[in-house]
């Protein structure tokens, strides 16, 4: 053997060598992975024709060996990790030639671009990268940052630490608005770095925070890491636990596990969500903390006023900004326990309910009984056998059967009979804009409150009507011309509300990117959509969001915009409670009218678009933005397809087989967990996190994602960990985008002294989530199914 070590050991790291080369090399990354994959197999193949890499496998004719499979040991378990006394054979490590490894190398590229860039299952995921691309670059444009981090340093100054603090609270809101590490941590160097400087903030301090809050945007959804990791996991989980399952003797996942094993982006972004808010506390706890312990490093700091120049008592403040909304809200909720809110829909449908399956499959094999009993439980086990029981007592499954007429209308009475007096659509429209209303009155107390009280009247009249005047049964057209007036009247003291509210800096800079991110992100995470519809929703407002500011810019009138966002509102009113559907037999009078309604909306929607991106392209933005939009997004897939050669070469010599076996070595789970992990935060020096993505993750995801770990926990662990590549030097890519706009006063040597604090939060932070998983779970599972 060649210095002693394994030929698949050599092979790997020859792998690994031409990738570090090819990197350091200066060539682009999305071309020198392919390259490093191209070179390291002619080395490879080189050396083994030559004789030079012997791989030492087992031998699998040995008596010995036979001896073990013998006594029950699965011969998938054997290696050369957990059984190094077996005896061995030499073979070189392409058993039939580097040709024929070359062969198959070709077409499975072929078929692997096929399936995960061009045409597979995943491709309308990664449409959602492009998507949330153009949203973020279109926001950076839009010079959004620059005003936040304006605001939030006036609100977040006067205290110690409040302007690495400010920094903080704009890089988790730029995270979850934009997701562009290198535009974030940029537009903050330029931006908020001279401002702390000379303020007297300590640099360390001043970088440190800058870079790891710029990459806040990897873990906050929406997330392109959680979106290219998602596509990933889930083709890994779901046949990682199809293995498993036939391991144990189960003839499929469903079976074994009780449950599809699938994990989806949407689900990801759900359980990112709470991980990424706890890293941005950690942040601005530590920068709070260090403003405490060195004050003269991190001086509070007097930058101006945010409101409207009217000063409001505290006992004011409380009442309108948080004592009433809280009692508003609590007051809903409280109605809905005792039933007075809740949902109005009587729709019945045609065909009963099927009847519910057990629990989980007992009609299975001893062996897999033996393996459900031990993943499940034996109380799991004897529930589910006497729901079988049960069923079949009763003979048989219930099956769906068409209801008659007369079943249909019993079935609607008793709908009507049991919904709640106020519907769920009221209850949320009294709440928003009652909230508006009270956030109108906190701001300008002084001011004369009649306006804001019509409508508070009208919202009343819209409750007591939705009780009295309507009921479940009620046409769509009725409805509307109920609420017409109650509705109306709220509407019009909107115009005061929305004036006095456009007086506060805070409220008028952070109000409209706040609407764009409860837009996407709601959508997403309420299960209403998928990710690529609610990126391509973002990707639209963000750009109706940078015309409107430019118009401002130029004294223009953005009404046309403006006008744009209230035929979406309308769109989707009349999406949700007419039914838009004229291919069917008989279309009423109401449905053609909403549909010409919907369909002008629609059509008006469209124009704003087009005015918003023709506002763009005249001022220059557009353009600029389309090209750095298709520059990233070109260097993602080309690094995806990249990798995909470079993991096929290592496969093709057996280092991926090698180094599952090594994994799996290792009984304890959490070991193999830990090992990984540790691996991934020592690439993450070296390796930027797509290459880390496409080449280490695809490796270990058999192992990792094939125990009992739930994957959205693993997912995002992996995900956590690899927003820490950003920051660990010496290729840390926010130390470099940090390092091209920074002062000349401030040197490598600070920015390398900053972020290591911030480094072993990141470490605290994967270890709190190792310690209490319940934070990345509760979110998803608290999420209607």
């Amino acid at each position: 053997m060649l210095f002693g070590l394994d030929g698949v050991e050599i092979g790997l790291i020859i792998v690994f060598l031409c990738l570090f080369s090819g990197i350091l090399s200066g060539f682009p990354v999305a071309f020198a992975i392919g390259g490093a994959g191209a070179i390291a197999f002619g080395i490879i193949a080189a050396l083994d024709s030559a004789g030079l890499l012997i791989h030492q496998a087992i031998d699998t004719g040995s008596d010995a060996y036979n001896a073990l499979v013998a006594s029950g040991v699965k011969q998938d378990s054997i290696s050369v990790f957990r059984y190094p006394d077996l005896p061995r054979i030499a073979e070189p490590v392409f058993v039939s030639g580097w040709e024929t490894a070359l062969d198959r190398n070709v077409s499975f590229i072929v078929n692997r671009i096929n399936e995960r860039v061009l045409a597979g299952q995943s491709i309308e995921t990664l449409l959602a990268v492009l998507m949330f691309v153009l949203m973020g670059i279109t926001l950076e444009r839009s010079k959004i940052a620059n005003d936040l981090l304006t605001t939030m340093a006036k609100v977040f100054g006067p205290l110690p630490g409040g302007l690495a603090v400010s920094v903080v609270v704009v890089g988790a809101f730029l995270a979850a608005s934009t997701g562009i590490v290198g535009a974030t941590v940029v537009t903050m160097g330029l931006l908020s770095l001279p401002t702390m400087l000379r303020n007297n903030y300590s640099p360390e301090l001043s970088t440190g925070v800058i870079a790891a809050s710029g990459t806040l945007g990897q873990i906050i959804p929406p997330s392109i890491v959680i979106v290219l990791l998602g596509t990933l996991a889930g083709d890994l989980y779901s046949t990682a636990q199809e293995e498993r399952a036939r391991s144990v003797g189960c003839s499929d996942a469903l079976t074994y596990l009780g449950e599809p094993a699938v994990v989806s982006v949407g689900t990801l972004f759900q359980a990112a969500l709470l991980p990424g808010i706890m890293l941005a506390m950690l942040y601005a706890l530590y920068a709070f903390g260090y403003a405490l312990f060195n004050p003269s490093k991190a001086p509070a700091v007097q930058m101006g006023d945010t409101g409207t120049g009217e000063v409001i008592t505290r006992s004011e403040g409380f009442t309108w900004f948080l004592g009433l909304p809280v009692a508003l809200i609590a007051g809903l909720l409280i109605l809905g326990n005792l039933g007075i809110v809740g949902t109005q829909d009587v729709t019945v449908d045609s065909f009963s309910d099927a009847g519910t399956t057990a629990s989980l499959r007992t009609n299975v094999s001893e062996e897999c009984q033996a393996s459900m009993i031990e993943l499940h439980g034996q109380e799991a086990w004897d529930t589910a056998v006497a729901e079988n029981q049960a069923i079949t007592d009763a003979g048989g499954l219930q099956e769906s059967v068409r209801l008659t007429p007369e079943e249909m209308d019993a079935a609607r009475a008793e709908k009507v009979a049991a919904a709640a007096p106020i519907g769920t659509g009221v209850s949320i429209m009294i709440a928003m804009l009652g909230i508006i209303l009270m956030l109108a009155r906190g701001v300008a107390p002084s001011q004369e409150p009649r306006p804001l009280l019509i409508g508070g009247i009208g919202l009343v009249l819209a409750a007591l009507a939705d009780i009295v005047l309507i009921n479940p049964l009620t046409s769509a057209t009725m409805t509307f011309v109920i609420m017409a007036l109650p509705i109306g009247l709220t509407l019009w003291s909107m115009k005061a509300a929305v004036a006095r509210l456009g007086q506060n800096e805070l409220i008028r800079v952070v109000f409209p990117p706040l609407v764009l991110i409860v837009a996407v992100l709601g959508s997403i995470l309420g299960g209403i959509t998928n990710p690529t519809p609610a990126a391509a929703l973002g990707a639209v407002g963000a750009l109706m969001l940078a015309a409107y500011r430019k118009l401002k810019d130029e004294n223009k009138s953005g009404k046309i915009i403006i006008n744009s966002t209230f035929a979406t509102v309308i769109l989707l009113i009349l999406g949700i409670n007419f039914d838009l559907r004229i291919n069917t037999e008989s279309v009423s009078a109401e449905t053609w009218m909403a549909f010409t309604l919907a369909y002008a909306a629609y059509l008006y929607i469209v124009f704003g678009v087009g005015y918003a991106c023709w506002t763009l392209f005249r001022t220059g933005v557009l353009s600029p933005v389309m090209r750095e939009t298709a520059k990233v997004t070109s260097m993602v897939f080309t690094i995806l397809i990249g990798s995909q050669l470079l993991n096929l070469v290592v496969i093709s010599f057996g280092g991926e087989h090698y180094i599952q076996m090594f994994l799996r070595s290792f009984d304890n789970e959490f070991t193999v967990f830990l090992i990984v992990m540790l691996v991934l935060f020592v690439l993450g020096f070296v390796l930027d996190f797509l290459e880390i993505i496409y080449i280490v993750v695809p490796i270990v995801g058999p192992v990792i994602y094939g125990g009992s770990f739930d994957p959205k926990w693993v997912t995002i662990m992996i995900a956590v960990n690899l927003q820490t590549s950003f920051l660990t030097p010496p290729f840390g890519f926010a130390l470099f985008y940090l390092r091209g706009v920074a002062p000349r006063e401030v040197t490598t040597g600070h920015i390398y002294r900053g972020v290591a604090p911030f480094v072993l939060i990141q470490v605290v932070g994967i270890a709190i989530l190792w310690l209490f998983p319940g934070i990345v779970t509760i979110v998803p599972d608290l999420m209607p199914k």
